[in-house]
């Protein structure tokens, strides 16, 4: 079982991913539905800190959630797509245009999204910061398996960029005054 560790990111360089959450997906799976109140805390925590926040809803797709919809100037991408977001599209050139260098990854499929795009932004150079509340699958046999892939099972090489957490032990670090 992987171990949970606690994070403190730097809002500034760190962009929330919203990769996937729409009605005609996540609304017909129901440990998707049961993610969406923890992903609306982590939203709104990093709406507060002004923290980039990057969606993807592929061929137009409806958001699960207004509470959670994309803003003016937030990083939209609607080109349908496989589960490894990074392929095919400018998202790396975008996120390094603002800056980032971690990304707290929440997608509606662990086995696709987390394992694709978080193994992705490791692989370009990002701190990956894998929060297993807020990347629901079909089953809990692949959240976990993803978990321990993203958390130590997998390569090495993109291994060792990602802390698995909780999104309540993620922590905003705060300017210094």
């Amino acid at each position: 079982v992987p171990a949970l560790k606690a994070v403190t990111v730097d809002p500034k360089t760190t962009a929330l991913f919203l990769f996937d959450f729409m009605t005609e997906n996540c609304g017909q799976r129901p440990r998707c539905v049961a993610a969406v109140p923890t992903l609306k805390a982590i939203h709104d925590k990093a709406r507060a800190a002004n923290m980039l926040v990057a969606y993807k809803l592929p061929g137009g797709g409806k958001i699960i959630d207004p509470a959670i919809a994309p803003r003016p100037g937030e990083v939209v991408e609607q080109k349908a797509g496989g589960p490894a977001k990074f392929i095919g599209d400018d998202l790396d050139q975008r996120l390094k245009a603002h800056g980032i260098k971690t990304v707290i990854l929440c997608g509606t499929s662990a086995q696709g999204v987390g394992l694709g795009t978080g193994a992705g932004a490791a692989q370009r150079g990002y701190a990956v910061i894998y929060p297993v509340d807020c990347m629901p699958s079909e089953s809990a046999f692949r959240e976990a398996y993803a978990a321990w892939h993203m958390a130590g099972g997998g390569p090495p090489v993109t291994t060792k960029h990602v802390t698995v957490t909780r999104i309540s032990m993620i922590t905003f670090a705060t300017a210094n005054k």
